[in-house]
């Protein structure tokens, strides 16, 4: 797995799409706009500072479980594989790769293979795991 770059080396990280301000509520174009991303397979975690000056940490479970994609989530009103919340394997759990999706999104590999999840920018902002955006979520 590689590190990734910041804004100043990676171009495609410069420029996040605006579009996920969405008004009162909801993310900031700011807050959705990584400056750094970095993925540690070792320690199976991803590491975001964003651009309102955020840092927020995942480890593996908490990203595999946010997987979006239509097998793990569902489609055409089918519920999805983690709707029935499976204990996850540790080959479920290793986290091989990331990489970026466009401007807009991070799609992980895990060991069992399973790499379709593009996980927005958007998306991993609003599940930010830390206390405080926890508490603010509680409260919303």
């Amino acid at each position: 797995m590689r590190a990734m770059a910041d804004p100043g080396t990676d171009p495609r990280l410069r420029a996040a799409p605006s579009s996920t301000d969405r008004g009162s509520g909801a993310a900031s174009a700011e807050a959705v706009r990584p400056l750094r991303i970095h993925a540690d397979r070792a320690t199976g975690t991803l590491a975001i500072v964003w651009a309102d000056g955020h840092g927020t940490t995942y480890d593996a479970e908490t990203l595999r479980r946010l997987c979006p994609c239509a097998y793990c989530r569902g489609e055409a009103g089918l519920p999805g594989w983690l709707d029935s919340d499976p204990s996850l394997s540790p080959v479920q759990l290793q986290l091989v790769d990331v990489s970026l999706v466009g401007q807009y999104a991070l799609k992980p590999t895990w060991g069992d293979g399973h790499d379709t999840g593009f996980y927005t920018f958007a998306l991993l902002r609003e599940a930010c795991p830390c206390e405080i955006c926890v508490r603010r979520r509680g409260a919303a």
